[in-house]
């Protein structure tokens, strides 16, 4: 993201999935199409916060380089400088890792 002018407004923050073992623990490989997106991810770029009932800018409990996990339909999927990543909201983030 260094090299995109891209800054998510408010609450939301981009996501870059983290990609999940793509071998069984038992050795069989699953092709990518059988599956499932991860529900984990890094955030790349976070918006200055959302604003209180009396306008005070209420910052972000993330910040950027955190590992998050996420609901399953969280998110909105974009393609920034070629790569696919998404953007969503504070709320959709379920909890930190680490």
């Amino acid at each position: 993201m260094a090299k995109s002018n891209f800054r998510p407004l408010h609450d939301r923050v981009v996501v870059r999935r983290v990609e999940s073992e793509s071998k069984t623990a038992g050795g069989i490989i699953i092709p990518d199409t059988a599956k499932e997106k991860p529900q984990e991810g890094e955030i790349i770029a976070i918006g200055s916060g959302a604003r209180d009932e009396a306008g005070k800018l209420v910052p972000l409990d993330v910040k950027a380089g955190d590992r998050i996990l996420f609901g399953k339909w969280s998110g909105t999927e974009v393609k920034l400088n070629g790569e696919d990543l998404l953007i969503m909201k504070e709320s959709d983030i379920m909890g930190i890792i680490g």
